[in-house]
């Protein structure tokens, strides 16, 4: 996992046609505003977000964020243990993120 401030997150998502970000904040967080393009997938649901994780591709890279940043640290420890090599947490979380977000 690297851990990228909300600046480097936009530059190199921007360049890398692997990318995948994924959101994994409660629905109810999801709500109140999320960032384009991500895939939402809660981690306070084990099953749904284990069974989430083991169907993910490998071979893309995985840009991950949630509130303030520490349930996607978690989320990147989860998505290694299983073989996924690239992670990336949003430090801060979506509370430290400055590009778009969609209601």
């Amino acid at each position: 996992m690297t851990d990228l401030t909300s600046a480097e997150w936009q530059k190199q998502i921007a360049q890398d046609s692997q990318a995948v970000i994924v959101d994994v904040r409660t629905q109810d967080e999801v709500d109140e505003g999320y960032i384009p393009d991500s895939v939402h997938q809660d981690i306070y649901n084990p099953p749904a977000f284990m069974e989430f994780v083991n169907g993910l591709d490998k071979s893309k890279n995985y840009y991950v964020y949630c509130r303030s940043g520490g349930r996607s640290a978690q989320a990147c420890a989860i998505m290694e243990s299983v073989g996924i090599e690239t992670t990336y947490n949003l430090l801060g979380g979506i509370t430290k993120w400055t590009g778009a977000v969609n209601q």
